[in-house]
């Protein structure tokens, strides 16, 4: 068994940011998707650290053209909360052998968090090959990124923690890199205000990154 790439490159490859999510407002479920789709943003991780997570990934699946995962996923119970809240991917912090051992048993894919090359290289070993970064910048940025592009040809990462519209740019014009995670694409202030508006500008010019 192996990670689903199949699934996982058109997620991952529809835009060069995905939107960390921490939301526990359904109502602003579906508006938050919508306007981060209309922005150019599709691949949403919503994460599962807040009480309602689920029932907002089920409000944002709805949404048309949204692929969307769930983040902060540490054991099978979440993986199989997940895959019944409608998620799409799923992303995890680490990677433990258990989990990416439970992982494998499921169509949806696991994008699992790696900090050290021992640890992508055990990854890879286990059937992965899309992996994330984190927390990227803390670990090493994308210096460590590129030192990891020669011997590690075969992996593709997915930088997250501390990338911004300032930084991103480094980590986006490394071959090894498919995509970077932030937060920044989704303020707290503009949520609690409902100003979707704003959160779309936010997508648009991340969805412009790099072009």
């Amino acid at each position: 068994m192996a990670q689903n790439v199949a699934q996982l490159t058109p997620i991952l490859s529809a835009a060069p940011v995905v939107p960390v999510i921490v939301l526990d407002d359904i109502e602003a479920a579906a508006p938050l998707a919508l306007a981060l789709v209309k922005g150019g943003l599709p691949a949403l991780e919503v994460t599962l650290r807040t009480p309602n997570a689920l029932a907002i990934i089920k409000e944002m699946a709805k949404v048309e053209g949204a692929f969307v995962g769930s983040g902060t996923v540490r054991n099978k119970a979440q993986i199989e909360q997940s895959i019944e809240a409608g998620a799409q991917f799923m992303v995890s912090p680490g990677a433990p052998l258990q989990l990416l051992e439970d992982a494998l048993q499921y169509d949806v894919p696991l994008l699992p968090g790696v900090s050290t090359a021992t640890e992508a290289m055990a990854a890879s070993d286990a059937g992965y090959s899309y992996l994330k970064l984190f927390p990227a910048e803390a670990v090493g940025g994308a210096k460590l990124l590129k030192s990891f592009a020669s011997p590690l040809p075969d992996l593709k990462f997915c930088p997250t923690g501390g990338v911004s519209p300032q930084n991103a740019m480094d980590y986006l014009s490394l071959p090894n890199v498919i995509c970077v995670g932030g937060s920044w694409i989704v303020p707290g202030d503009a949520i609690k205000n409902r100003d979707f508006d704003k959160i779309e500008a936010l997508a648009r010019e991340a969805s412009q990154i790099g072009k």
